[in-house]
């Protein structure tokens, strides 16, 4: 059964990480179009238009293969996961339902008016629907992040006679505490993965000369959404979020830190390699007392390390876990330097002439991708050995019935299927930027 575990828990890892991939950039997406949308509500001409419509097609590809790749995630619950099924079924339920029928259905309406109905209404409307589908698409985020923050910190549950977990408070489970920095931060990661990627389209057609108008907007608008949401992503969101969980997780703070023994005044370690064999981290270049002001605001605050817990309740990657984190946080801090960067040069009306800083945009691209994908590999990584955080281990999740040959059968099966999703998603993102804007005739506005 641990040969089993580990296929498990490696297939599940595999779908959902190439799955957010694509919700990540619709959910960012989002929001920068209720802003070309509003634009267009305010402005003469149909220049904005055009915008927002050339990148409502790319949200709806997106979106798409986000849907695709989705689906088997819930059906693994019930198939990879069957006794953490019949024992949280009763409160994970509840989220991912509300999450179908509420926000999925409220985001592709939306996106079928905006895709096939925006010749037939004005311009208020198309404001509105896109509005709609900006609140379809974060609720729907809200709701799957309050799936995840009930198992990393569990409240308003109770445990019935057959020791099955159900719904007590469904306001408490939606006001899970964890939940409120927890998704703050992944909506503002998702914005500057958006961000990232409008700027890089941009300097892609403003390389190439083709566009100009719609480079230029990209740009734009990629850089400054950009350079505001990659501050807002290490302070208050992504600080918050680190002092939650030495508040509630402090063992996995321990971890990823790399704090072996408990210490006051504890350094923040910016570089070094754990050392499992001596518990320490091999040539550290940190900053003396800054994890305990982070953690704390007391530069003499006590932080435990792991050596304040027993083994058992250690994370079971540790090094993994700890470059998790350290990746997580310098592709933060060079996404910040990037678009900060680029909003000079922006505000110094130089920008769209810097043909080296267009390119570093468009290589820049991976970033919040990569960044994204470590964060939740902190976040997962660090919840182990719980499956439901304090109160069921991981191992005693999985289904009894499916042995490692099945596990490992569907895994290579996904790596296939996904391999040519990938493959096929990149085809058609590039046959959408080789076409363009279309040039059909903008929506008049209507009242």
């Amino acid at each position: 059964m641990e040969t089993a575990l580990q296929y498990d828990r490696l297939q599940f890892a595999v779908t959902a990480t190439f799955h957010y991939l694509f919700p990540q950039l619709t959910m960012g997406l989002a929001l920068l179009l209720v802003y070309l949308r509003t634009r267009d509500l305010l402005s003469e001409g149909g220049h904005y238009h055009q915008v927002a419509r050339f990148w409502t097609g790319i949200f709806a590809l997106s979106f798409a293969f986000g849907v695709v790749t989705g689906i088997p995630l819930e059906f693994q619950f019930g198939t990879n996961w069957a006794n953490f099924s019949n024992y949280a079924g009763g409160i994970v339920g509840q989220t991912l339902a509300m999450e179908g029928v509420f926000a999925f259905f409220l985001e592709s309406s939306f996106l079928g008016l905006l895709l096939f109905g925006e010749s037939r209404v004005s311009r208020r409307t198309l404001w509105l629907a896109t509005v709609l589908l900006w609140l379809g698409s974060w609720l729907s985020g809200y709701f799957i992040l309050a799936t995840n923050a009930w198992i990393q910190h569990p409240v308003a549950y109770h445990v019935a006679a057959d020791g099955r977990l159900t719904v007590e408070s469904l306001a408490g489970l939606l006001t899970n505490p964890w939940l409120i920095w927890q998704f703050a931060h992944n909506m503002t990661a998702a914005v500057v993965t958006g961000a990232f990627v409008m700027a890089a389209v941009g300097a892609l057609y403003q390389l190439a000369g083709r566009h100009p108008p719609l480079a230029k907007t990209c740009l734009h608008t990629g850089v400054v959404a950009g350079a505001f949401a990659s501050v807002l992503l290490i302070t208050p969101t992504g600080h918050e979020s680190a002092r939650q969980v030495f508040e509630f997780q402090p063992v996995k703070g321990a971890a990823f830190e790399g704090l072996f023994r408990t210490e006051r005044g504890a350094d923040l370690v910016l570089i070094g390699q754990p050392n499992m064999e001596t518990m320490t981290i091999d040539n550290p270049l940190a900053v003396p007392s800054a994890l305990s002001l982070l953690a704390y605001d007391d530069l003499y605050a006590k932080v435990k390390g792991l050596d304040a817990f027993p083994p058992h309740e250690w994370p079971d990657h540790i090094a993994l876990l700890y470059y998790a984190y350290h990746i997580m946080v310098g592709l933060g801090t060079l996404q910040l330097a990037v678009m900060g960067l680029a909003l000079a040069w922006l505000w110094r009306g130089r920008l769209f002439t810097a043909r080296w800083l267009l390119w570093l945009l468009l290589l820049s691209v991976p970033f919040p991708y990569l960044a994204t994908t470590a964060g939740w590999m902190t976040a997962e990584l660090g919840r182990q050995p719980w499956l439901v955080y304090g109160l069921f281990r991981t191992e005693e999740g999985i289904s009894p019935l499916v042995h490692s040959g099945n596990a490992l059968f569907t895994l290579l099966g996904f790596l296939g299927i996904y391999l040519g999703l990938g493959l096929l998603f990149v085809l058609l993102f590039l046959e959408i930027l080789r076409h363009g804007p279309t040039e059909t005739a903008v929506v008049q506005a209507g009242s």
